[in-house]
């Protein structure tokens, strides 16, 4: 099947919920947090495991890494997006030496894998990823690399990602509301809310109100 969907296989939180390990909402702790980091990553591992199964290929690096190599040379849509995500973690990057899509802006081969991966979510049907599907990727992808983009793309991105994980839809528009609160500021207090609404409708000034 062409585009098989990807993180729909692993469990996941049904409601957002703080961690048991760093104590901010699941999945904001992301990557360093052990326990947010085993939430978020469950979801991509699950597949790359079913993949690992399909493909008869045994545990160990060596062959995780081989079937990497199967999966980024594989024409865009054969692999679930998941699957392509794992395999650049397990792939070192020739150039720079770091997680192939993840190294520093100026690393060419790092700057062509990280623009390749979204190839599958601008030709994938709706029904293979979901806009959420989607958020969550761009949320974990950015949040691997803080350093590619801007401090307030990551900012906005963790405040978010739990709201994802635990399966709602953040909209563009949300993100931009969101990035803007960012960006005037605002993060210790939207830190402490509890809902996507609370987060894209926090006043842009701390002496003003909600109507």
């Amino acid at each position: 099947m062409p585009y098989p969907p990807g993180a729909r296989s692993g469990d996941r939180p049904t409601t957002v919920k703080p961690c048991p390990t760093c104590g901010e909402l699941l999945g904001r702790g992301y990557p360093a947090c052990l326990g947010c980091a085993s939430a978020v990553d469950h979801l991509w591992l699950a597949d790359w495991l079913e993949l690992r199964t399909a493909e008869r290929v045994s545990a160990g690096e060596e062959q995780d890494r081989a079937l990497a190599v199967r999966v980024l040379s594989a024409p865009v849509g054969t692999y679930p997006w998941t699957c392509t995500d794992w395999a650049l973690r397990l792939t070192l990057c020739a150039e720079c030496g770091g997680e192939l899509g993840a190294g520093p802006p100026v690393c060419p081969r790092c700057a062509a894998a990280d623009s390749a991966r979204w190839e599958w979510d601008h030709t994938a049907t709706p029904a293979a990823m979901s806009s959420a599907e989607h958020a969550l990727r761009v949320a974990v992808a950015v949040l691997r690399a803080p350093h590619r983009r801007r401090e307030a793309v990551g900012s906005t991105w963790r405040l978010a990602l739990p709201f994802l994980l635990a399966g709602e839809t953040v909209t563009p528009a949300q993100v931009r509301e969101l990035r803007t609160r960012v960006l005037a500021g605002r993060y210790g207090d939207l830190a402490r809310l509890d809902t996507v609404a609370e987060l894209v409708t926090l006043p842009l000034a701390p002496w003003r109100r909600w109507s």
